[in-house]
């Protein structure tokens, strides 16, 4: 990974969620860094999803703060979420739309300059391996394609921040590695935070990793981190999510 500068783009302090009686969320911190990539982990159920939601301001916190790049999101919001590219689980498409059509609408909505528009798309088209499908109807493509502009679509702004939840679900291990080297160089640009369930893929491109269990943040520490203490990450991840240790007995940075 490239050197890493010390701005800080995502600082989450105590945010908790409640539904309820239910409490989905329970002072959870988070902070990343430019040119930082952070493996963000937990088992189903574990408060990723909601985590994530309340960091993209689609969910306001019960509880805690927010702020991107130093903009207060519930202060600020129009001018936080700017700042931010995310592509939920389920990527929000148009199949209706071709690629070209949705993805300069998709820049309009995030107030791209009508001068770099289509500089905008030609590159975020390259980066993502879509130069030759952007008169292709988006509902005519390979789930693999359709993952691509989902990235595409979160990046078409050149956001600080950009948030993936599972972007290589359901692709085939070529379209895996494709996906996984357009994470690596998003890091070297932006702050990204991946959720995946597939530890190998945060091993592989990510600097640090988080992992979450029953709406609390149980580990943290580097990748390198773990190599040191020659522990694998699904050790780890068991120990902590299987309830065969507590987060006091796995020393984390």
């Amino acid at each position: 990974m490239n050197e890493k500068t010390i701005s800080t783009t995502i600082l989450a302090q105590g945010l908790c969620r409640d539904f309820g009686n239910r409490a989905a969320v329970c002072e959870v911190n988070l902070e990343l860094r430019r040119g930082e990539v952070l493996g963000f982990l937990g088992p189903n159920g574990a408060g990723k999803t909601t985590t994530m939601r309340m960091l993209t301001g689609n969910l306001s916190p019960s509880a805690g703060s927010v702020t991107i790049c130093g903009i207060d999101m519930l202060g600020r919001p129009r001018d936080a979420k700017a700042r931010i590219g995310y592509l939920p689980e389920v990527p929000p498409l148009y199949r209706e739309l071709r690629v070209d059509e949705y993805l300069l609408l998709v820049a309009k909505l995030h107030r791209v300059a009508s001068a770099i528009l289509r500089p905008a798309l030609v590159k975020t088209k390259q980066r993502c391996g879509l130069s030759d499908v952007g008169r292709q109807l988006i509902g005519s493509l390979s789930k693999g394609y359709q993952q691509r502009v989902g990235i595409a679509q979160a990046i078409i702004h050149n956001p600080d921040v950009v948030i993936l939840d599972e972007p290589t679900a359901g692709l085939d291990p070529n379209q895996m590695r494709e996906i996984r080297s357009l994470i690596r160089e998003l890091g070297a640009e932006h702050s990204v935070i991946l959720s995946t369930h597939i530890l190998s893929e945060v091993e592989t491109v990510c600097d640090r990793v988080q992992i979450m269990h029953r709406g609390r943040m149980v580990f943290n520490d580097s990748i390198d981190g773990l190599k040191q203490k020659k522990t694998s990450l699904e050790e780890v991840f068991s120990q902590l999510t299987l309830g065969e240790a507590s987060p006091g007995d796995i020393q984390a940075s």
